[in-house]
């Protein structure tokens, strides 16, 4: 242990609670920093976070995520659905948005003010566009058959999403208001899962077009593709690229199980590190700095979430009330 963190709360003169904190090191006897907070007591967690994210980059040199947070879906009954909102680590929930028919598919605007999301309140799978502040939404894709799979470009303005309104499931790109759609992806197979690259300049996506489930890559006008998992067995899919753009999370099946791994997409053999050991993983999601990733996996019949680092060595699982507990995707950084 080579850092100590030493903090104090004392009531101030109005109420509000005073908060203190110093990180010193050890090695060096020396301070590292500090600071001093005003807050009510309801925002003490709050506060919290900031002095975690405060001391975790000063050690690492690498941003903290405390303060951000996940959104993901809970199923807590035959017709009961809900988009929830919580702190980073499960607890503080909010829900956003409560629904007789399925939600799936949540992501997060580059600037975490809007969720887009695939709900069936209309009996088929409709892409919505959700404003947190003002609890608005906007349906930006209602086409003809299936809308689904969101993906927001990184200038948000943009979304990548999959229709099947020419036949077929196959990759759009819509703008943020549901205008202009324009199909990128032309194959007598599945092509779905879009997430862009952090440059805005590929898109990363599941195919069956070789005639089991990998992952391709294209540019946004959809050419050039390149087909990602090559060496890594018949079923790849998930493709999420870390912030920096130089991992990929995906799910990938291993002896019939459905397990996280990662691939360095800058190495020359972009090799492939299997993180989990669980049969039933989904969803990955990366935390905004790259370090973790949150994924959903099953246990006893019910789904719940985990992250895990991408080295692999830090583990945890996350909380929640009773319900099946899904589809979680991790916020930008939050000013």
């Amino acid at each position: 242990m080579n850092h100590l963190v030493v903090g104090s709360v004392v009531p101030a003169d109005d109420g509000r609670q005073e908060v203190r904190f110093r990180l010193f090191d050890i090695v060096r006897q020396e301070s590292s920093g500090g600071a001093a907070f005003i807050a009510s007591t309801p925002m003490l967690r709050a506060v919290g976070h900031r002095i975690s994210d405060a001391t975790y980059e000063k050690i690492t040199g690498i941003k903290g995520v405390f303060s951000t947070r996940i959104a993901y879906v809970v199923k807590s009954g035959p017709s009961s659905y809900g988009l929830y909102i919580a702190d980073s680590d499960g607890q503080n929930s909010q829900a956003a948005l409560r629904s007789r028919e399925p939600i799936i598919s949540p992501a997060w605007s580059p600037d975490g003010s809007r969720i887009a999301y695939v709900s069936f309140e209309n009996r088929k799978p409709v892409i919505f566009v959700h404003s947190l502040a003002t609890g608005q939404r906007t349906v930006v894709a209602n086409f003809k058959g299936s809308n689904s799979a969101p993906a927001w470009s990184p200038d948000g303005r943009r979304l990548a999403v999959v229709l099947s309104k020419a036949g077929g499931s196959q990759i759009f790109m819509i703008n943020a208001d549901g205008s202009g759609p324009l199909r990128l992806t032309r194959t007598a197979g599945i092509s779905t899962e879009p997430f862009f690259s952090p440059d805005g300049q590929r898109i990363f996506f599941t195919s069956d077009r070789g005639g089991s489930p990998q992952i391709y890559s294209m540019n946004i006008s959809g050419g050039d593709v390149e087909r990602i998992t090559i060496n890594e067995g018949n079923y790849n899919v998930s493709p999420r690229i870390s912030a920096d753009g130089r991992t990929m999370a995906f799910i990938t099946r291993r002896d019939g199980r459905f397990r996280l791994a990662v691939m360095d997409l800058e190495g020359h053999r972009r090799q492939v590190r299997v993180l989990t050991d669980s049969s039933k993983d989904e969803s990955p999601s990366f935390a905004p700095n790259g370090q973790m990733i949150i994924f959903a996996t099953e246990i006893g019949r019910r789904g719940v979430l985990s992250a895990v680092s991408v080295d692999g060595r830090v583990r945890h699982r996350l909380s929640f009330a009773a319900g099946d507990v899904r589809e979680p995707s991790w916020s930008p950084f939050i000013n």
